[in-house]
Order: structure tokens, then sequence, then C-alpha cells
């Protein structure tokens, strides 16, 4: 029977591991190869690993520290984070990575888009976009960390990378990233409705109720989370965890 992925999102920031808050405030949660360990060993569905400082400072990403964690990744593993040319995606894919995020390139241009389905499949290729609310109550797409607002419309955004053949959509929301508080449903939804590839929701989620309304209400065809699986309790030790057996 089919069963909603749930992946954790994992940040990393030099060498480290760390969790933000609204893309801010990154605090240090400890060595991401020991995290991919761990998440290995508890059987996780999927694992995403995005790279925070490698687009906004115009960086190549850290081939060495990937190499690192997908050699512990015992699971499909996707990266983003400075990705702007197809040889950085051979490098990455010859590292272990079954599946490349592009975000900021595309917002420039999907050649990139385009040139990785045809080589490797539409599945390895995720268009990746990062939304912020507008003080009307509409949305807008944001790039490198938050820090710079786009001006693309978001749904004429999303066709074109389905239409450059991107194999599915993760949606980010800035305003809800860290918060522990859900999903922002009605940007999921919106996003759901309008497409027909599988949709990966993520920015918010806290409990496994706030997974399954992101699959349920949102329509998301898998649901994504940091800080849930890196935290534990309203003091947020930090603990890596993972929910067994859970059917959405």
């Amino acid at each position: 029977m089919y069963r909603a992925r749930i992946i954790p999102c994992l940040l990393i920031s030099g060498n480290g591991l760390v969790k933000t808050r609204k893309f801010k405030d990154p605090v240090y949660i400890g060595d991401p190869v020991n995290a991919m360990r761990i998440f290995s060993e508890k059987e996780v569905d999927e694992i995403v690993v995005l790279d925070i400082d490698a687009s906004r400072q115009h960086q190549e990403p850290n081939y060495e520290l990937i190499a690192e964690m997908a050699g512990e990744a015992f699971m499909p593993l996707a990266y983003g984070g400075g990705i702007r040319t197809l040889d950085q995606v051979r490098k990455l894919i010859r590292s272990g990575i079954e599946k490349v995020v592009i975000n900021t390139a595309a917002t420039e241009s999907t050649d990139l888009i385009r040139a990785v389905a045809d080589i490797y499949g539409n599945q390895a290729v995720v268009g990746a976009v990062d939304v912020k609310k507008t003080l009307f109550g509409g949305y807008r797409i944001v790039t490198k960390s938050a820090t710079v607002d786009t001006g693309l419309d978001l749904y004429a955004h999303i066709q074109q990378l389905i239409a450059a053949g991107v194999g599915e959509i993760f949606i980010n929301s800035v305003d809800r990233d860290g918060m522990m508080e859900g999903y922002e449903i009605p940007l999921i939804r919106s996003v759901t409705q309008k497409v027909n590839v599988p949709v990966v929701a993520c920015g918010g989620a806290g409990t496994v109720e706030h997974l399954s309304r992101g699959v349920n209400e949102g329509g998301a065809s898998a649901v994504a989370a940091g800080s849930m699986f890196v935290f534990y309790g309203k003091h947020r030790a930090v603990l890596i965890n993972y929910p067994k057996n859970v059917n959405l």
C-alpha cells in the first residue's frame, strides 16, 4: 500500500549540521556525518541535505563532506545548495547523490534543469521553491536564504520548472521554518491542486499530526521536516529521532 514519504531535511553550514528559524540564526546541532549514520540506522525513507551558505556566498558544493555523508546513507539522498552547472551535478552524482535540488539557479534559467533531466532522468532533479507570505496574503519566491526577492509569480515559476523536467517540487515556507507549528497548508494545497508531479511539503512540522495534515489536507506526496527530527521537548534538546511505522 502507498505510504507518503517522511523526509528529514538537514541543513549544513560549513562542516556543521545546523537548524534555523525563518531561515535565520542557524544553531549548531552537531556533526552531519554522524547524523546521517543515525538516520540510516533508523531506516528513514529519504533525506534531503541543503547547504544554506553555498548559493548566498557563491560557493561550490562541499564535495568532500557530501561524499562522507553519502557513504553513510542507506536511503535515497538528495542535495541542494550552490548548484549552477552540469559539471557540479556530475560530481554530486558520482559522490553518491541520487537527486539534485535546484533552487536559485532555476529562478534565472531552467536550462540546467533541462540538461539534468535529459541526462539523468526527471527523477534525478527536484525543483525547490522558498516562499514567503506577503502582507496581503499572497506568496513571493525568495532565494539565497530568503535575502533576495525574485519577483517571480509562484505558480508560473512552478509550471516552468515542471515543463523543464523536474520530477518533483519541494515547497518550503520561510515563515514556518523551524517554528514547529505546522505547515502552511493553504500554500501547499494551492500548489498541489495545480501540478501533476509529486510535491514535497517543508517548513513548520513539529508533530506527526502536522505531517499527516500536510498529506491529507495539503495534498503533498511527501512531507519533510528539520526541527522535528533533531530536537526533542519544549526546550529543544538535540536528539536525532524519527517516527516509526507511521501511516499518514
